[in-house]
């Protein structure tokens, strides 16, 4: 099979086309004949060597048919979407023609979408509405911040909580990008600057609760825009993955708020945090009706992808990017 490797840590140039022996699934994997597959950041992470050793080939979604099933549960040619459950990590991902995934991480869909716009929204959305639903707990009516919403993460974070029916806080560094956040749902738009607190306070605007996709670098302050006993739920490191300096939560964790992480890489289709558990016959008919602006920004070709990931690097992307293969 054609897949592309990580030929040795890196910028994009790094990532090269070669030929791989075909994979054989194990009885608890399904083998997929990768149609098309969604760009990650955490793909540029594992490209450079920021997260230490990891599998050859990158990739940690597709979307395809399935090639083989050992197990049973699903026919040959079944439409799926796959997510994380090692890959590009522990294992070979998605960047080649054929892959072999956990079964906990594969989940059959049936739509009238291309294969383009099926690759477009599984890992976002689900990372999201986990961290939306789980973590942050949001009902309808409270207002949510999301940090880093013109990201492909933030916008899926900004449609969910949107449909939802909260009241949804879009930030953004670039004023050029306030318009597009409202289309997709925001109520307001704030510049960042990494001040957000003082921002809010002056507005005299009450927040529930914040998703931050910056990360380390935004954490003390996205602490401080949250209202007494809101919560604040840490699920991207935009802003780099340096730890935060001198973290004390005497001094830095205002009393009576809480803050949780959603590592969506490591535990997304485990037995604790289920797939079954992500609405996404649900969401797949929403972004076919465009209730949720979910259809990739850019579509690449197979011979692309170093192209696509310098794209990617210059944070010019203003949502999810898909690669299709033959």
């Amino acid at each position: 099979m054609r897949a592309i490797v990580i030929s040795a840590f890196g910028g994009p140039e790094v990532l090269t086309l070669t030929d791989l022996p075909d994979p054989r699934p194990a009885h608890d994997e399904v083998l997929i004949r990768v149609k098309a597959f969604g760009l990650n950041h955490a793909e540029t992470y594992m490209r450079s060597g920021a997260w230490g050793e990891v599998a050859p080939v990158t990739g940690i979604e597709c979307a395809g048919v399935v090639q083989a099933d050992p197990s049973g549960r699903l026919a040959e040619g079944t439409a799926v979407v796959a997510l994380l459950g090692g890959m590009g990590r522990t294992r070979n991902g998605s960047y080649a023609e054929l892959v072999t995934v956990p079964a906990s991480n594969v989940v059959p869909i049936r739509s009238s979408l291309g294969w383009a716009d099926l690759a477009a929204f599984p890992e976002v959305y689900a990372t999201a509405w986990s961290a939306l639903h789980g973590n942050l707990a949001l009902r309808p009516g409270e207002t949510v911040l999301v940090r880093g919403a013109t990201s492909s993460l933030g916008q899926a974070a900004v449609n969910l909580a949107s449909d939802h029916g909260a009241t949804v806080l879009a930030t953004t560094r670039d004023p050029d990008r306030a318009g597009l956040l409202k289309e997709i749902g925001a109520d307001g738009v704030l510049l960042d600057d990494g001040r957000l607190a003082p921002q809010v306070r002056a507005r005299g605007i009450e927040v529930d609760a914040v998703l931050d996709i910056v990360g380390n670098s935004a954490l003390r302050d996205s602490l401080a825009t949250v209202r007494p006993r809101g919560r604040v739920c840490q699920l991207g490191f935009l802003g780099g993955l340096a730890p935060v300096q001198d973290f004390a939560p005497l001094a830095d964790m205002p009393s009576g708020v809480q803050l949780s992480f959603f590592g969506s890489a490591f535990v997304l289709g485990t037995a604790d945090f289920p797939l079954a558990e992500v609405p996404f016959d649900a969401i797949c008919r929403k972004v076919e009706d465009g209730t949720y602006r979910a259809r990739p920004t850019r579509t690449f070709g197979f011979h692309d992808v170093v192209e696509a990931h310098r794209v990617m690097a210059t944070g010019q992307a203003l949502g999810k990017m898909v690669v299709t293969l033959d």
